[in-house]
């Protein structure tokens, strides 16, 4: 048993890229932000994670942490509702799959919500869109601005309309926050799709992305089949979203605090004037 486990461990040190195959050390990626020293691709990292790299150490304050859905349908597809919401707490050690917390990033304080593709596809559920909104009602409490940081497959299927909701409910807490002239910076990252692209997500005063992250509502093949034609290369690409205006800039994960604190200086510069 004893070597059993030593040899899972040692395994667990070991991450495979999935774009060249080569295999790195945990702690090599880690230093080099999660991005493949091979061939530059982006790793999809953990909340957790997300947080480490770009906030300043020692300053996030989480808040909200046990707050969690419930199965208000009772749903049920290849396996309970409930058993998957048990599997997904497990797996990433969080309740839902957002995570909310006041911090600093580049020395400017800030309420930072992170999505977390783990938990469930970083899917929008009731628990996730009031987390989100509990988020853009302490920032206007605090008076300072707000970050979301992108990660997510879009609505909840498993709770159905209360899941579409989110998306009306987070925009008009956002109009809120853009009122009280404090502002709103999204950060997508990959994947960002459906319900989250076609609401909270695309309403930032800046919209950043990560290199190459998918971003987009219905994948590149529905909407093949519903058009009837293929699609541009790159279609659904933060660089092509980019081209034609959609986001503001891309940024590389290592400059990303760097550039939301300049972001977050701009506006409160102007907020004071």
């Amino acid at each position: 048993m004893a070597l059993f486990k030593r040899k899972k461990k040692e395994e667990n040190k070991w991450v495979k890229c999935k774009n060249c195959s080569e295999t790195f050390y945990v702690e090599e990626l880690e230093q080099n932000h999660w991005i493949c020293p091979n061939c530059s691709s982006y790793f999809r990292i953990s909340a957790a994670n997300r947080i480490k790299i770009t906030v300043d150490e020692g300053t996030f304050k989480e808040f909200d942490t046990r707050m969690t859905t419930k199965d208000p349908l009772e749903f049920s597809d290849l396996k309970p509702y409930k058993d998957r919401l048990k599997e997904a707490i497990a797996k990433t050690k969080r309740k839902e799959a957002v995570v909310n917390g006041v911090c600093k990033i580049d020395n400017e304080p800030c309420v930072l919500s992170v999505m977390d593709f783990s938990f469930l596809g970083g899917s929008m559920g009731y628990a996730t869109g009031e987390k989100l909104v509990r988020a853009v009602e302490k920032a206007m409490k605090l008076k300072i601005g707000l970050v979301i940081i992108s990660a997510s497959g879009g609505a909840r299927m498993q709770e159905g309309i209360l899941s579409l909701m989110q998306m009306e409910r987070v925009s008009a807490a956002l109009s809120m926050l853009s009122k009280k002239g404090l502002p709103y910076i999204s950060f997508l990252t990959d994947p960002t799709t459906g319900g989250v692209a076609a609401s909270f997500s695309m309403l930032g005063d800046i919209i950043m992305a990560e290199p190459n992250a998918l971003i987009g509502f219905a994948g590149p093949r529905v909407i093949e089949q519903t058009i009837g034609r293929g699609l541009p290369e790159g279609f659904q690409r933060s660089e092509f979203l980019l081209e034609k205006g959609f986001i503001d800039v891309i940024v590389e994960r290592k400059d990303v605090p760097k550039y939301i604190g300049k972001f977050l200086r701009f506006f409160s510069e102007n907020v004071k004037k």
